[in-house]
């Protein structure tokens, strides 16, 4: 409860003229002090002169139409001509997708519930040649294009993907799937475009909020003149063709917004702060003397100065500095001193950490990735990786569910349809596009340690070899192959060639050397210890 204030100056004059009154007016005003305090269940709601105070009665699609475009094009200048904010985009998009890409393993099932063995490794070989080019242009990868998408999503907030099945004229698929995929940034579909109520900011939606077509230019408006057409120059797409990879923070918000809008400021002012401090180290090192002139009795004395003619004035001298010289033409009271610029600044890396690490904590990156800097204990840095990759994991999870299994899907179906890889007869219905889904895996700090950890997890029977290898990011039908092939080549050699990894060979030898041993008196062998 509040405690009363002190009388103030007009209490003093009510208690002056009538101290009845002043005292009345006193009681009555710390109760209603107390009355008000009591009402504020929450200080940070209430404005004050101290703090900035931020109102927000704007709905999600409002904000983003009033920022996005503007966010975006900072997101653009920041990847760049920022080295930190390229690094950050790096660091997400190569542990959100990795270098391989979001790898896909078929696992349709017959009716017994069993896995279609027969049918996933069809798909599984017609979608390998499918990722060498899967999109219109030909020009990247699929592991390409989803690092690009990706990048995309998380700088600019969103990107836009149609997926386009069966022959079009114009169009050629680069493998025996009729299926490509259309890629477009957030530029392509008018944030302007907006008719009150079906139509908000270029996505058509329906009564309950769900999109239902998309208006798109039909070149890049930022290098035709597609924009000068206005809605002339764009086309609808219906929304069962594409996919919004989107970056959202609340219900009912349908465009994204960039994942380092609210890092931008701290960025903008650590590259300013850096460059500050590289010129004021560059003005530094261009060393700077001067000579001083004590004055006094037996100090300097000007009239002994060479006098130039022409000037009438003392002749300026020219000292040449280099390395070993000695100086012995300063006259009587004369010295030589050099400006200390107090550069580099010793406080530099301090500041640039501290920064870098709110930074890190606003994009969910780990700091030690952003700054470069991997100083620390096994436990910290393990800790730091640990507490990081659940924010990888799930820009994973919202980049797989946006994009990667909406494409998947398409491309199954694209099969069955050209008749390339027909579904079976006994194939259990909503199982035709069942697949598993293997993300980039959490490095290993301590090879050895992780290694020993995951074999005594596994004899122990706390988890399989299939988790342990999918963990690692590798296929175990891939590894089984490989390591099927390799022991068939070392049993066509000449020679014995045994390799401990063949554990059969090993523990056979083992047992069939304790077989041949002569048996070992039990009295004799605690007798020898």
């Amino acid at each position: 409860m509040a405690t009363p204030s002190s009388l103030n100056t007009i209490d003093r004059l009510v208690a002056f003229v009538n101290p009845e009154a002043g005292l009345r007016r006193f009681a009555a005003r710390s109760v209603l002090q107390q009355v008000q305090a009591s009402s504020r269940a929450h200080e940070a709601g209430e404005p004050s002169r101290l703090r900035k105070f931020a109102s927000d009665g704007l709905g999600p699609n409002t904000i983003v139409g009033q920022g996005a475009a503007a966010l975006r094009a900072q997101a653009r200048h920041m990847e760049r001509n920022s080295d930190i904010g390229r690094g950050i985009l790096k660091t997400l998009v190569n542990n959100t997708v990795g270098p391989n890409g979001i790898g896909v393993e078929p696992q349709p099932r017959r009716r017994d519930g069993s896995i279609h063995t027969e049918y996933a490794e069809a798909l599984r070989v017609a979608y390998t040649k499918w990722c060498r080019r899967p999109e219109v242009t030909g020009t990247f990868s699929l592991s390409q294009l989803q690092r690009m998408k990706a990048n995309a999503w998380l700088r600019d907030g969103e990107v836009f993907t149609q997926h386009i099945i069966g022959p079009v004229p114009g169009l050629q698929h680069f493998s025996r799937v009729p299926y490509s995929q259309e890629v477009f940034e957030a530029d392509f579909v008018p944030l302007d475009l907006s008719d009150g109520e079906t139509l908000v900011q270029g996505i058509e939606k329906n009564a309950w909020g769900r999109p239902v077509a998309v208006w798109v230019y039909k070149g890049n408006p930022k290098e035709s003149a597609t924009l000068l057409a206005g809605k002339a120059g764009l086309k609808r797409v219906p929304f069962d063709r594409i996919t919004h990879l989107a970056r959202r923070d609340r219900f009912g918000q349908l465009r994204g917004i960039s994942e380092l809008a609210s890092v931008f400021i701290r960025l903008q002012d650590i590259k300013e702060y850096e460059d500050s401090e590289r010129i004021a180290a560059k003005v530094a090192a261009a060393l700077t003397a001067y000579v001083k002139k004590n004055g006094g009795a037996d100090g300097y004395d000007a009239t002994t100065a060479p006098i130039d003619p022409a000037t009438s004035q003392p002749r300026p001298r020219q000292l040449n500095m280099a390395p070993g010289m000695i100086i012995d033409g300063l006259a009587v009271g004369e010295e030589i001193g050099l400006i200390d610029s107090k550069r580099p600044n010793p406080n530099v890396v301090t500041f640039r950490q501290g920064q870098l690490r709110a930074t890190a904590a606003g994009v969910g990156a780990s700091y030690s990735s952003i700054a470069k800097s991997y100083d620390g204990t096994f436990s910290a840095q393990r800790q730091e990786l640990v507490e990081s990759w659940v924010n990888y994991a799930t820009l994973t999870d919202e980049f797989v569910c946006m994009d990667v299994e909406p494409g998947y899907s398409n491309f199954v179906m694209a099969c069955h349809l050209s008749a390339v890889v027909p579904m079976p007869a006994d194939l259990m219905p909503d199982t035709w596009d069942d697949a598993l889904y293997i993300a980039q895996s959490m490095p290993w700090i301590d090879p050895l340690k992780e290694a020993n950890a995951w074999v005594t997890l596994v004899q122990a029977g706390f988890a399989s070899e299939v988790e342990v290898l999918r963990k690692r990011g590798v296929n175990p039908r891939d590894l089984l192959e490989q390591v099927r092939n390799w022991r068939k080549e070392v049993k066509g050699q000449e020679g014995p060639l045994v390799f401990n990894s063949d554990a059969a060979h090993i523990i056979g030898k083992a047992l069939a050397e304790t077989a041949d041993a002569p048996p070992v008196d039990p009295r004799e062998a605690a007798a020898q210890q």
